[in-house]
């Protein structure tokens, strides 16, 4: 954090991939919540829309509290922020619950905690402001943070552009496979598709590899392996975390 023009002017530097989560106590929907000592041991899928009342964010937080019960499956809590305040967002949740209906979902309740931040304060901390968008509105950001407390994965969408849902779902059995198995994820990868394996780390493996003394492995070339790992294996084992 710096200080420009004067003491009351405040630049957050925006966190990064790996550090540790920006900490913050605010009142939300659901109670006091303090952020991210809450959610030890858990993920948590931290994101910010524009505003209440809107009807690109009220589709999104239709389809999250429709998806909860799937992120609750792989460890995983939502937890949400406008720079709204609290009694708008009740009302708001009401209203989405007793009136919207979106992609067949209706009487859809909100339950996930929803923090009210009039101030900016905690907006400011995650970069969730952005002038060339707007300065009285956060953007639709999505942090993931893992049950250490470590931001894994920061995605940033305009505010003209809802987010998508199932690749939110997606990121986090992506991000726990690779952790449980220690190996990264391909493009479009799915539970069930196969997995590449870390990069030989000497000439010997990589010659091991490539004349296939490697049991499971499929080659490349000797730095592009993958393996198979089956979706049950992979459900079974971060659905146990």
């Amino acid at each position: 954090m710096t200080e420009i023009d004067s003491p009351a002017q405040i630049v957050f530097a925006m966190p990064r991939i790996g550090d540790p989560a920006p900490e913050f106590t605010a009142d939300t929907t659901q109670g006091p919540i303090n952020f991210p000592a809450d959610y030890k041991g858990k993920w948590a899928i931290f994101f910010s829309h524009p505003a209440d009342f809107t009807p690109v964010c009220t589709s999104e937080f239709i389809t999250f509290a429709w998806m909860q019960q799937q992120f609750r499956d792989y460890n995983t809590e939502l937890v949400g922020l406008s720079v709204d305040g609290l009694y708008s967002h009740i009302a708001w949740l009401r209203t989405i619950k007793e009136k919207i209906t979106f992609n067949g979902m209706s009487g859809v309740e909100v339950t996930f905690p929803l923090i009210e931040d009039v101030t900016m304060e905690v907006a400011q901390k995650y970069g969730m402001i952005m002038p060339g968008e707007a300065s009285t509105k956060a953007v639709r950001a999505v942090f993931v943070i893992d049950p250490a407390g470590v931001i894994r994965t920061i995605i940033y969408y305009p505010l003209s552009t809802g987010r998508n849902f199932d690749e939110l779902l997606r990121l986090i059995k992506a991000l726990q496979t690779a952790d449980a198995f220690g190996v990264a994820t391909p493009a479009d990868w799915r539970p069930g598709d196969p997995v590449i394996v870390p990069p030989a780390e000497s000439c010997g493996v990589a010659a091991d590899r490539m004349a296939g003394a490697e049991e499971g492995l499929e080659c490349e070339d000797w730095f592009f392996c993958t393996k198979q790992i089956s979706e049950t294996d992979v459900e079974n084992a971060i659905r146990a975390k």
